[in-house]
This record gives structure tokens, C-alpha cells and sequence, in this order.
């Protein structure tokens, strides 16, 4: 089986969620023995051409730089992926199945499945509704919507990572729930980053005080994901136990925060420290007491499988996927989504019993061995490929091409 994945954050370019699933689903696929190959934009170094753990990948340069019109530019820059996925077929030989993730695949993914006459497989990530909480707030966000819609619509079948995201398609979509299909995002278990307790000690005091307890989060300065929320509860964990929290990522509204947990007196209870390596991310979650996560809005919650994955006791709104991932008072704690009231007592609960908090993680730990691994994600999304393709052999749209 041949698959060509389409999808605009690939490593070394990775943002968010999108980025993480792709960039590890696809090494996880070509190991269960399909053929895959790869394009994406060159937005960050990276060879435009290289085999990888597997995979065929093609970055292809973009024109020009994003603007206020992100729809517009993503569709310019469509011309050159489709260019790159025609040269792919040419030199690899012809792809079974067409895989596009998200919105900005959408146009790329669509005129490959008419021109190749071979099915298209859709995973939405994200709705541009959902992030607008409901709205769509100008044009952009209206084309997305629009294209979002026209990729489930195209697409033979959707998958998505919840069964909120399921719901959601319903929704805003009318996309039949029989063409959907959950499976959840994966991540990978490791050890400690830590030689020894010493070791650990001397990473820990480069965030935190030895009196203080040490709360982490590590994602997107977005509004969606709702840190305003965790700046407001902040005077009163402080007020109840000596705390300390450490936010890592970039984000339009870094400033904004900082200047709000000044007005609320606590900006020396929290230290901002941007970008953080994937290592030392691990690390902030072996040193920290808890991760939190109040999100607003979250299609799945890939944060909080890594915060689990590395033993980390978790405390997370009730957001989206978010339920779905953590059983409250059994794998953490969940809360409200905008309540800084319920998100401060839960952070205060856990932090002042850090015995019982320990415990949860320890029992997610164990569930996430079970269900959250990536050949496990991977043997599930190649499910969907041998469904589609059975059933695209049972009907005789595509056949005229293979005949000539």
C-alpha cells in the first residue's frame, strides 16, 4: 500500500498538536509495512528532499511570507505541493491512498484525489469554529470553515482524535458520524531524563525554590488554551501553599499574561521561560509537582499524554478531549473550563496531597501503556486505509485510470 501524506508542519517545522501526530504517525505507519511518502512546505531548514525513518519526503519552498490573508498564501503555496506530489508518483510509482491533515491540505489533497481518481482519506485536527469558541470571526476564518467543510465533504473517509471532534464535524458539518472514525493521538513512554536525585535537584532549583512546589505548563500562548484562566486562579494557590509556576511557549498574548499576573501581584510566582527542546520539556515534567492544562477549547489534549507519559501528576479543564484523556480523581484531576475558582482548588487539592496526586499519575501511567502508544495509533489508522481501499475496489469510480 502506497499513501502520499499531505500536511503543512512536518519536522523540523512543528507548532502544535498537528505537527507532533504527523511527525510520529508516519515513521509509526512505515514501520507496520506501508509505503509512505510525504509533502509539506519548507518552513523551517530542512532538506528539500530526504528518506527518513521510513518515510519519502518532499518540502517544497513557499512564496512570499504569511500575511494578513493566511488562506490566501497557504493557497498559493498549494501549486508547489501539488507539483511535488505529481514528481513523487512519477519517481516512486503510483499512490493508493491520498491522506490530508487539516484545513491547509484541503485543496491539495482534493485536486490530487480528481486527478489521480484514487481516494481521499481527511484528518481534521481542529475546527476553526471550535477555536473561535462557536464564532467565526472575519473572512479568514469563514474560508476556513469553508475549506474545513469541503475536506470532510471530498474525503471517502474522516478521522478524527476524540469523540468531541466526532461531534463536533456532526455539527458544524453535517458530516454522516458513520463516515467518522476516532482513534486518538499517541505518545511515547521513556524513563527518566535524570541520572540521580542530585541530577534532578540541580534542574529543579534552575526553576524553583527547594520550599516551593513547582507546577508546569508547556504549550501555545493562545488564547484558546486558556492561561488567562490560570493567571487569575494563581493569588490563591499562592495564598494556600508556597508555589511556583513555570509556563514554556511563544504566543501573542506572552505580553499579556505577564502584565496580568503583575496586576494580580504574582508575577514572582511565575516564571515565563519561552521556547523549551522536547528534552528539556521532559525534564520540567519530572521536576514539576503537577502540569496544568485549562484549556478553553482542545480537540484532543496531546499535553497531557506527554505530562502522563513522563509521571507527572495532571490537573486539566474539562475541555474537548481533555475528559476524554484523563478520568477525573482516577488518571487527575478535571475541572470546569473558565472557572478559576474550581481551578484553584484543584491545584491547591493536588499539591497539598502530592501522595494521592502521585498515585493518579501512576494509574495513568499504566492506561496509557495500554491505549495510547503509536503502533497502536498507527495499526488503527491503517485500519481505515484497508477499509477504504476495500470498498473503493467494490465500486468503479478511479478503475478507468488503472485500465489505460
Amino acid at each position: 500500500m502506497h499513501v502520499l501524506q499531505i500536511a503543512w508542519e512536518y519536522p523540523p517545522y512543528i507548532v502544535g498538536g498537528l505537527g507532533r501526530h504527523v511527525a510520529e504517525l508516519l515513521p509509526a505507519l512505515a514501520s507496520q509495512g506501508v509505503r509512505v511518502s510525504a509533502v509539506a512546505p519548507r518552513l523551517r531548514d530542512g532538506p528539500h528532499r530526504e528518506t527518513s525513518d521510513g518515510v519519502v519526503v518532499r518540502r517544497v519552498d513557499v512564496p512570499g511570507v504569511p500575511g494578513t490573508d493566511y488562506p490566501a498564501f497557504v493557497a498559493h503555496a498549494g501549486e508547489g505541493l501539488i507539483k511535488a506530489a505529481h514528481e513523487l508518483q512519477a519517481i516512486h510509482g503510483r499512490f493508493d491512498l491520498v491522506h490530508a491533515h487539516d484545513w491547509l491540505a484541503a485543496e491539495v489533497g482534493i485536486a490530487l484525489k480528481h486527478a489521480w481518481r484514487v481516494p481521499l482519506i481527511a484528518t481534521i485536527h481542529a475546527t476553526e469554529r471550535g477555536r473561535g469558541r462557536g464564532w467565526l470571526h472575519g473572512p479568514s476564518a469563514q474560508r476556513i470553515n469553508d475549506l474545513e467543510w469541503k475536506l470532510t465533504y471530498e474525503a471517502w473517509r474522516v478521522i478524527v482524535c476524540s469523540r468531541f471532534m466526532a461531534g463536533q464535524l456532526h455539527e458544524y458539518f453535517e458530516t454522516p458520524p458513520d463516515k467518522l472514525d476516532v482513534v486518538p493521538n499517541g505518545v511515547h513512554l521513556s524513563g527518566t531524563p535524570f541520572y540521580d536525585a542530585e541530577h534532578w535537584l540541580s534542574f529543579r532549583r534552575r526553576y524553583a525554590a527547594d520550599h516551593e512546589r513547582m507546577a508546569f505548563h508547556v504549550g501555545r500562548i493562545v488564547y484558546e488554551k486558556g492561561l488567562h484562566v490560570l493567571i487569575n486562579a494563581w493569588p490563591t494557590v499562592v495564598g494556600q501553599v508556597p508555589a511556583r509556576l513555570v509556563i514554556a511557549g511563544t504566543g501573542d498574548l506572552l505580553d499579556t499574561l505577564k502584565a496580568q499576573a503583575t496586576d494580580l501581584g504574582v508575577r514572582d510566582q511565575v516564571t515565563f521561560v519561552g521556547f523549551v527542546t522536547d528534552e528539556d520539556r521532559d525534564r520540567l515534567y519530572h521536576a514539576a509537582d503537577l502540569a496544568i492544562f485549562p484549556s478553553l477549547y482542545e480537540p484532543f489534549g496531546i499535553v497531557a499524554l506527554e505530562a502522563l507519559a513522563n509521571a507527572c501528576p495532571l490537573v486539566v479543564s474539562d475541555a474537548g478531549g481533555l475528559a476524554e484523556v484523563v478520568q477525573d480523581g482516577v488518571t487527575g484531576l478535571v475541572v470546569p473550563r473558565d472557572d478559576p475558582g474550581a481551578l484553584a482548588d484543584a491545584v491547591i487539592a493536588s499539591l497539598i496531597r502530592p501522595d494521592m496526586a502521585r498515585a493518579r499519575a501512576a494509574a495513568a501511567l499504566r492506561e496509557i501503556r495500554e491505549l495510547y502508544t503509536w503502533p497502536r495509533v498507527a495499526c488503527a489508522t491503517l485500519g481505515v486505509y484497508e477499509r477504504v481501499l476495500a470498498e473503493w475496489q467494490r465500486v468503479d469510480w478511479g478503475k478507468e485510470l488503472l485500465a489505460s
